[in-house]
């Protein structure tokens, strides 16, 4: 009986963050692109929505200096992808699919590996879960905004509520024990297909003033109280 391979869990975060990275990079360069904006502005697109929720959720738990800025293969995956990206401008409208995808892919990877390095750092599972979402929703807020649009998070689309279910797999698996590797892909299958459904389906959450329109329809007008 052949042994079981032991995958340090480190180097497995390692390589879904790095693989995270390049492929969110690629959805803040696709900004730039689509809005004319020169190379360095594409470059530090990338870098926003790359690495700002990594970023942010290292300052939240004390690994400081933040892993985006002290590793270097980080800035390069995600500077290589701003260029790869930025080769390509003729054919970005053409792109939307593939754009949409690699956001959703970004988004899953980033929302289970910050979920995992909250859990490697002793955190409790509900906070491991909220930086979960933070890792994967931080850069991509920074992007729009930067480029001056509302954050796809705050409109209606299900983006954060994807990230927040693939945390809570990831969370979930550790406390019942299994291991990280089956947790990670499950959170990641989760949130990427939730988020893949909704963009087809056009799922999302109630827009203010929706659900009253549809109680004013069910009202008789001549009805008194």
């Amino acid at each position: 009986m052949l042994p079981h391979p032991r995958v340090d869990v480190g180097t497995f975060l390692l390589v879904l963050d790095l693989i995270g990275t390049f492929v969110f990079a690629l959805s803040g360069a696709s900004a730039g692109v689509r809005h004319r904006i020169d190379l360095f502005g594409v470059l530090v697109l990338a870098f926003a929505a790359a690495l700002a929720g990594g970023i942010m959720r290292d300052l939240l738990i004390g690994a400081v200096p933040p892993v985006g800025i002290r590793d270097g293969r980080y800035i390069l995956a995600a500077l290589s992808a701003g260029v790869v990206f930025f080769l390509w401008d003729s054919t970005v409208v053409r792109l939307r699919t593939t754009i949409l995808l690699l956001d959703a892919a970004g988004l899953a990877l980033f929302a289970v590996t910050g979920t995992l390095k909250a859990l490697t750092y002793q955190l409790a599972p509900g906070t491991a879960v909220l930086l979960g979402v933070l890792t994967g929703v931080g850069g991509g807020v920074l992007r729009d905004v930067l480029v001056s649009e509302v954050p796809i998070v705050l409109r209606s689309e299900l983006y954060a509520i994807a990230a927040l279910c693939g945390s809570v797999i990831v969370a979930l698996s550790r406390e019942l024990g299994m291991p990280s590797q089956v947790g990670a892909l499950g959170g990641f299958v989760v949130c990427f297909a939730l988020r893949v459904i909704a963009i087809r389906r056009g799922w999302r959450l109630p827009v203010v003033g929706e659900w009253r329109r549809g109680d004013d329809d069910d009202v008789n007008p001549s009805a008194s109280l």
